[in-house]
């Protein structure tokens, strides 16, 4: 794998951070005015034409400065240079149920794996003005500030976040066990809607993990590595290396992820807790 100077990192962080600007003042002029939202075949699973102007928006910056780059973005797909080292996985709405509630939890995630490794991050909250950047090597900020993880280092005083796949009405292969599971573990469990704004929240210390499945490559790339630029940690349930493409993860402060992880592998599957 070729190795990138922090130079050429920056390039590319300046590069999604003029992406997720653009398409966060996008979210912003259709915030309230939507007068369509569309189901993509599964309940609750939304677009809005905010999400597709938006990602038009970004694809227009990444052609201009990357087009020889590989693209993977939630609405149009996968596209641009297939044999590249570089693609960009991005989100221009992660959290359109909330948007189109007007539920200020909603972002821009624009993400760069090189060689399938999350390289480079920026997510954008327009809503709260809260803009989280991170490069590989080059450190996690918010707002231009430095982030870090909390200190919290037992289970039983963590608080956590975690979401639910849009196909949890059709398979038993969700998370409501564990979600109930380490209610009781923790001093609670909370669900926002955004997996990026979840890891940036994890990143700057608001919270202390959060594990979720039914998840693809665009809602998590740029999270991740502005939670372990921040000093976290990040692992599939069983603290084994994370598959980005494997719909699912654990991540951590780093300091209560064996206990964490220890509990979910545990959870007792839901059909059996009326017998409990």
């Amino acid at each position: 794998m070729k190795q990138h100077t922090p130079q050429q990192l920056q390039v590319f962080l300046d590069i999604a951070t003029e992406a997720a600007l653009a398409a966060g003042a996008i979210l912003q002029t259709y915030w309230g005015k939507l007068e369509q939202i569309e189901e993509k075949g599964r309940p609750g699973d939304l677009v809005t034409a905010a999400d597709k102007a938006a990602e038009v928006e970004i694809l227009k910056v990444l052609e201009r400065h990357v087009p020889d780059h590989g693209i993977l973005a939630e609405e149009s797909g996968e596209q641009g240079n297939k044999q590249s080292q570089y693609l960009w996985a991005i989100d221009p709405l992660d959290g359109t149920t909330n948007y189109a509630h007007q539920y200020p939890i909603a972002s821009v995630s624009i993400g760069l794996l090189i060689d399938g490794i999350p390289q480079v991050g920026a997510v954008y909250n327009p809503f709260r003005n809260e803009l989280f950047r991170a490069a590989k090597g080059l450190g996690a900020t918010c707002n231009r500030r430095p982030i870090t993880v909390s200190s919290t280092s037992e289970l039983s005083k963590s608080l956590l976040v975690t979401g639910f796949a849009y196909d949890r009405r059709e398979t038993s292969d969700n998370n409501y066990a564990e979600f109930c599971y380490l209610t009781h573990l923790t001093q609670g469990v909370r669900r926002a809607g955004s997996a990026s704004l979840d890891l940036c929240d994890v990143a700057c210390g608001r919270l202390d993990g959060y594990w979720e499945r039914g998840l693809s490559p665009w809602d998590i790339t740029a999270g991740i590595v502005l939670l372990e630029e921040a000093g976290g940690k990040v692992t599939a349930y069983d603290q084994s290396p994370l598959i980005v493409n494997s719909g699912r993860l654990l991540a951590t402060n780093g300091q209560i992820h064996a206990s964490l992880s220890k509990e979910l592998l545990q959870v007792p599957p839901l059909s059996t807790w009326a017998s409990l």
